[in-house]
């Protein structure tokens, strides 16, 4: 009888340790679970900037489409504003405008002369893309940069870049 009461208070034993352990785990889980969260809310809120214009002081670009996320086939305008306060150079007519997916895998570039483009502060030029790729595929549903890279005066490079979203 007496091994009978050790055993059930052994069981007992076991059985609040694996609730301790349960609890300690969940609250484990929950934590990774929460910073995972944060980290991705911080990386989105970086790939999605919405701020796409903004003057500084010095040589400066700027990547400007009237919103970010736009329909499959929809026409996308996008501007290219020198935003500082010293002439950008360019290396063709096409201002440096490239549009690749998140990979980095070009997806268009418009068809452009090989002449030196200039833009003085303030100037902006405007290009609209169809979402017909280089190859002629439609472009597919996701995330996409655009991306305008020039020089100044000096021959320091000045990129910038925004993200947009083609949804379905």
């Amino acid at each position: 009888m007496e091994n009978k009461i050790n055993c059930s208070k052994g069981l007992k034993n076991k059985e609040i340790v694996l609730k301790e352990l349960l609890a300690k785990s969940l609250v484990l889980f929950i934590g990774v679970g929460v910073i995972a969260g944060l980290g991705f809310g911080i990386y989105l809120m970086d790939v999605k900037n919405t701020n796409q214009l903004v003057f500084v002081d010095g040589p400066s670009v700027s990547v400007v489409t009237e919103k970010s996320d736009f329909k499959i086939g929809e026409e996308i305008k996008i501007r290219i504003v020198n935003s500082g306060t010293a002439p950008l150079i360019f290396s063709d007519s096409s201002y440096g405008l490239r549009i690749t997916g998140l990979s980095g895998i070009l997806m268009y570039s418009p068809t452009s002369v090989q002449m030196m483009s200039h833009l003085e502060p303030g100037d902006e030029v405007e290009f609209s893309w169809d979402q017909i790729k280089n190859d002629g595929d439609t472009a597919l549903e996701g995330l996409y940069k655009i991306t305008a890279k020039g020089t100044d005066d000096q021959k320091n490079n000045v990129e910038k870049s925004t993200t947009i979203t083609i949804w379905k």
